[in-house]
């Protein structure tokens, strides 16, 4: 239990104050008041010594709502000597940063300072806006800061993202969050510190965990609880569980405290099903589904399943998981359960493999090793008569001019060769798909053009 001093907190911080919310006043101006994100802005971090030696590179925030990328930015313009502009990608275009770039000038020319641009929700820019940048982000005449809730890989184009650094900020901990509530909850000046307030540490945990580790809904809610314990004038201020749930409008989870009774069960129904026990996997379903668990969460795992653990052995349990998130989405609760409970079923009894989650391991890994190998020539496309004439498409053979429609030829980079990333189980589709791959290598063993280079 917390427990805080007592006074009218519209009284003491007056009405300027309360019409900002409590999540923008409580927005660290430090790095030392930053809380969460210590890979990033860590004391030994590469983005915490180009802040304070006010060298900023060009980045991309790149992480989910409520996660620090606006506070980052704001920290950058209080900390730097630099000049500092701000725009958002919603209610901003091109015209607004060619003003941008005039004034960087102005800085440069007259002022002999650098010009930091932070741009919010940049992937909300179309091409041409974001080829604005290109030249004043290569030039240095601009320091770029965006901001996205997206993949840079596919938001942002490829010469900017090649031109910045992508910094990943990740949800905020149960720790990081209830370190958040406690400094806004005695914070006398920004935040309620003035409020008479006894906080129930379950009410706590309910109002951490309805954020989802989300920083800024965090605040919100503890402002939303707050504000519906003085309406209703509860005794001294106290905020129990049950006001918590009224004000925030969610049921608290019935697991334990700090999350592991969540995580545990979602991890009993996937080795259920794993386990192909559909007894048991029901059982747990409707564990999670009685303690208030969102079944969006649960669709979401049965999915990953259906690739993970199913596989090509029976390539229907995608689709049918797929289904299930559909059917739910349009019947929702209470009818959407059967939905859950028929994908956790056939789950369950659909034959298992893992080749396709551990070949993609492989895969990964190997990219991890040897970087961006250039695709062979003879399998790329020659559209131009530059790209015919440098060899592009040259030697290529086309499959359906063979008898079986397949031909031996090489694919994958010549560093590669001899890899093999998908091994097909012995069971259920899997194992028709492994006896066409073997009857595919059989050809190749008796190709003219097989050198003994591939062992696939």
């Amino acid at each position: 239990m917390i427990v805080f001093s007592t006074m009218d907190i519209f009284e003491q911080q007056g009405e300027k104050a309360m019409v900002r919310p409590l999540a923008d006043r409580m927005r660290p101006e430090t790095l030392e008041d930053f809380e969460g994100q210590g890979h990033l802005v860590g004391p030994d971090s590469l983005l915490r010594h180009a802040i304070d030696e006010d060298n900023l590179f060009s980045l991309i925030l790149w992480g989910p709502p409520g996660s620090g990328k606006t506070t980052l930015a704001h920290i950058i313009a209080n900390e730097t000597k630099s000049h500092f502009e701000t725009i958002s990608a919603v209610l901003s275009g091109v015209k607004e940063i060619k003003a941008i770039i005039e004034e960087a000038k102005s800085q440069i020319r007259y002022h002999r300072r650098r010009t930091i641009l932070f741009v919010d929700e940049i992937h909300r820019f179309n091409k041409a806006q974001q080829d604005a940048f290109l030249p004043h982000v290569e030039s240095g005449l601009i320091t770029l800061i965006g901001a996205t809730t997206e993949n840079p890989s596919f938001e942002v184009i490829s010469p900017l993202l090649s031109r910045t650094r992508v910094m990943v900020l990740e949800p905020y901990s149960h720790e990081e969050l209830a370190a958040i509530l406690r400094r806004a909850i005695i914070d006398k000046e920004r935040g309620l510190g003035a409020l008479s307030l006894i906080v129930d540490n379950d009410a706590l945990d309910h109002i951490i965990w309805a954020a989802d580790g989300d920083a800024r809904t965090v605040l919100n809610n503890l402002e939303a609880v707050a504000s519906l314990a003085q309406e209703t004038g509860l005794s001294a201020g106290r905020i129990t569980l049950a006001s918590a749930e009224e004000a925030l409008q969610k049921k608290a989870l019935q697991y334990d405290k700090n999350g592991e009774g969540h995580y545990s069960l979602i991890s009993a129904l996937h080795k259920s099903l794993r386990g192909s026990d559909p007894d048991a996997a029901l059982y747990w379903l409707g564990r999670m589904l009685d303690a208030g668990e969102d079944p969006l969460f649960i669709l979401r795992r049965m999915i990953r399943f259906a690739s993970e653990d199913v596989g090509n052995a029976d390539p229907a349990a995608l689709g049918v998981a797929v289904s299930a998130l559909q059917a739910f989405q349009f019947t929702g609760l209470p009818e959407g359960e059967l939905s859950l409970a028929q994908a956790a079923v056939y789950l369950a009894t659909a034959p298992k493999s893992n080749a396709l989650y551990a070949g993609m391991g492989k895969v990964k890994e190997d990219i991890k090793k040897t970087g961006s190998l250039p695709v062979p020539l003879h399998i790329r496309n020659a559209p131009t008569r530059l790209m015919n004439n440098l060899g592009y498409g040259k030697g290529y053979k086309y499959d359906h001019d063979f008898p079986e429609a397949h031909v031996y030829q090489e694919y994958l980079p010549e560093e590669l060769t001899s890899r093999t990333y998908y091994s097909p189980a012995n069971r259920g589709y899997e194992k028709i798909i492994k006896d066409r791959m073997e009857k595919w290598y059989s050809i190749r063993k008796k190709s003219p053009d097989n050198d003994n280079k591939s062992s696939r």
